[in-house]
């Protein structure tokens, strides 16, 4: 019996994403902005209860954080596998790939609107932005310590200088995200943190 409702539960929540997804993507019909988007239009599509919402998520921002975490952390991998500046320009790439999408845009709402909200603003940090930044900060101290990346700095100034590029491009919607030209963009970072 128990089984079972977990069964259901995790339906019931897979289902809350992929509405939430498919609501704020714009190459769906009916799609519509983060702004336009509410709990009960999520329900709806989802084809459960506010009730069933917020069982999981104090408020739709927490459920669209959650859903695009779904999606980012699969497509912007942080590889242990690979020397850390290897691993560091892999992600970089990825996440540049991504954000040049559907994913991208669905970014740069939510950051806009995380600006005159405190609520979303405090999910963001909470949920994406600071486990993120900790995963980052641990990859560039591994290039540190293999001798690839300047120790001299905190990892924090590291990943503001290799990672503002994207975020500028992403909130200005200026440049490309294309790999070569993020590819230079990195070259160009790395000349600043590499081990002189």
């Amino acid at each position: 019996m128990l089984l079972a409702v977990a069964v259901r539960s995790e339906q019931s929540r897979q289902a809350i994403l992929d509405a939430t997804m498919k609501l704020l993507d714009e190459r769906e019909p009916g799609s519509m902005s983060l702004q336009q988007l509410s709990i009960e239009r999520i329900a709806r599509e989802a084809g459960v209860s506010k009730t069933t919402i917020y069982r999981w998520w104090p408020n739709k921002a927490a459920v669209v954080i959650d859903t695009f975490l779904e999606n980012h952390i699969l497509a912007t991998p942080l590889r242990e596998d690979l020397p850390a500046v290897d691993a560091l320009r892999e992600h970089i790439l990825a996440l540049a790939a991504l954000y040049g999408g559907h994913e991208g845009r669905l970014m740069a709402q939510l950051i806009a609107e995380a600006q005159y909200d405190p609520p979303t603003l405090e999910e963001f940090k909470k949920h994406f932005w600071r486990p993120r930044r900790e995963l980052v900060n641990r990859l560039i101290e591994r290039a540190m310590s293999e001798g690839s990346i300047r120790s001299d700095r905190h990892p924090d100034q590291i990943a503001e200088r290799v990672y503002a590029p994207i975020y500028f491009k992403l909130l200005f919607q200026e440049g490309s995200f294309d790999a070569e030209s993020m590819a230079a963009g990195f070259d160009l970072a790395l000349e600043g943190i590499a081990k002189q």
